[in-house]
């Protein structure tokens, strides 16, 4: 089977995937308890009947389950996740506005994850027995177990508290200068919650990567390369981590699921203006549109993320190319 044809398969999987998804948030979100009424209701204090059953005849909530599915789906379909209850604004356009500093921390914290992940696994497998590789170890079993929030409230103490890292946002309003005064205060933000996010797959990647490494470094074609008599640096880095890094690479695209999961709590402790602070605030405004919008986005990024590292690790295996 070509290349193209099982990218076009796939992704045909994955569109009746997403739309699966679609069907199953859309139906918790009508079977949880309250709406909109409810929320407007509370927030001026109550209301009669006769105006909760006119709020929801004008957000058609009073349509039967399967019209305001079908009216969901439609609108998905062309792009329009619906209208905000809370914001008065798009869902679409709160999204696109929330999406760059989402994208900024996400991929900016994996990126470097999986660099020093890999770095470390592979240092360490060279003496599985070695300091190092014990230090790696301690290091990787209490970054993956300690909760993400409680590594953001910490490092907040450490180093917000004195001054040498900001508290919460992602620039400082009063920052007065060009491009690169406000890039290098963006950057300057970052450093934490990039920290904070990272901490659980640096972990995760380092022992992936050792695990993988020592494996390789007992196959054949390294001894090989160690009897022609290549010096073990290139040995490893040029032999045997390009074959280690396809496992590593599987997980890396699996996890972008808990990357954005993750992202949510260290939005809120850092209150960094992404799609994790919106989804925080519309939960607890009980906002369902944007709700219902941010869980569409967050499977749409894991569906795509998956079905891309499918098609990496087929170019970069050629032992799983020509599989369907």
């Amino acid at each position: 089977m070509g290349f193209l044809q099982n990218f076009l398969i796939r992704a045909g999987y994955a569109a009746v995937l997403l739309i699966a998804v679609l069907v199953l948030n859309f139906t918790l979100m009508h079977l949880a308890p309250g709406d909109v009424a409810d929320t407007i209701a509370q927030s001026s204090g109550g209301a009669d009947p006769e105006v909760m059953a006119k709020i929801r005849a004008d957000y058609g909530l009073d349509q039967p389950f399967l019209v305001q599915l079908g009216r969901y789906i439609g609108g998905v379909l062309q792009l329009d996740l619906g209208y905000s209850y809370f914001y008065n604004r798009p869902v679409t356009d709160l999204i696109l506005e929330r999406l760059p500093a989402t994208l900024l921390l996400v991929f900016t914290a994996q990126i470097f994850a999986l660099f020093i992940g890999v770095v470390l696994g592979a240092i360490s497998a060279q003496n599985p027995n070695g300091f190092l590789s014990h230090v790696v170890t301690f290091l990787a079993l209490f970054g993956y177990s300690a909760p993400v929030f409680w590594t953001g409230i910490l490092l907040l103490i450490a180093f917000s508290l004195n001054g040498w890292f900001p508290v919460a946002g992602m620039r400082d309003v009063t920052l007065e200068g060009g491009f690169w005064a406000q890039t290098l205060d963006v950057l300057h933000h970052l450093v934490l919650p990039v920290l904070t996010l990272a901490s659980i797959f640096v972990a995760l990647y380092s022992r992936l990567a050792r695990a993988t490494m020592m494996e390789v470094l007992q196959s054949d074609y390294v001894r090989t390369a160690h009897a022609k008599g290549l010096p073990m640096r290139k040995v490893v880095y040029s032999h045997a981590l390009s074959n280690a890094m396809a496992p590593v690479v599987t997980v890396a695209g699996l996890q972008f699921s808990a990357v954005i999961s993750g992202a949510v709590l260290v939005e809120a402790v850092f209150s960094w203006p992404g799609l994790g602070t919106l989804a925080f605030q519309s939960i607890i405004a009980r906002d369902t549109p944007t709700i219902l919008g941010i869980l569409f986005f967050s499977a749409l990024v894991v569906i795509v993320g998956n079905l891309l590292t499918d098609q990496v690790l087929r170019m970069m295996d050629p032992r799983i190319r020509g599989r369907s």
